[in-house]
């Protein structure tokens, strides 16, 4: 079987510059700049973020403050099929003013693609025929993880852990992703 050819993910600063830009438009509904500088002015409005965290049942998802400082988890959307959920991920994000997606990117411990990686990245050259919202992989290992830990020490029951864990996964996800891009900002006002 042939390797088909791989489009080249975005980098940290690519996706940086693309948020900064004038861009961004849900299925071209959304117009308008994005306002802001780049800079660390605490004023600084970037737009949002959607972070994703795709499973094969469901889709986490949290958002960021327009400052990027802060990831909170919003909900989780129970798959069905792709257009259905991209409509209900699509309005939330034309809803919230989403600038760019950061989608969880479920590499082995190696650093490897297997199985998940690859739908993961189906999911997203399906998306961009519905939206042209750009998208950073994020490295999602553990993410899950954390959030079962985060959950577990705040004491959560079972129940409401299995009813939050993705969403809480997108967030944790998100704030690796926001902390990067401000630092990315940081070096280019440095």
């Amino acid at each position: 079987m042939p390797l088909m050819a791989k489009e080249p993910d975005l980098s940290v600063e690519q996706f940086t510059s693309l948020l900064q830009g004038p861009h961004n438009n849900i299925g071209g509904e959304l117009g308008g700049e994005i306002g802001g500088e780049i800079g660390s002015s605490t004023r600084r409005n970037n737009g949002r973020i959607l972070g994703l965290d795709l499973g094969t049942k469901t889709i986490g998802m949290a958002i960021s403050n327009s400052s990027w400082t802060i990831a909170s988890p919003v909900t989780t959307i129970r798959r069905k099929k792709f257009t259905t959920d991209v409509k209900e991920m699509l309005d939330f994000a034309g809803s919230e003013q989403v600038k760019g997606l950061v989608m969880g990117l479920p590499l082995n411990m190696d650093d490897s693609e297997g199985p998940r990686a690859h739908a993961t990245r189906a999911f997203v050259r399906n998306l961009r025929n519905h939206s042209d919202l750009p998208v950073l992989y994020w490295d999602e290992r553990l993410s899950s993880y954390a959030a079962e830990q985060a959950m577990l020490e705040a004491d959560m029951s079972r129940k409401k852990r299995a009813k939050n864990i993705d969403q809480i996964a997108a967030a944790i996800i998100l704030q690796g992703c926001l902390d990067r891009l401000r630092e990315v900002l940081d070096e280019n006002t440095g």
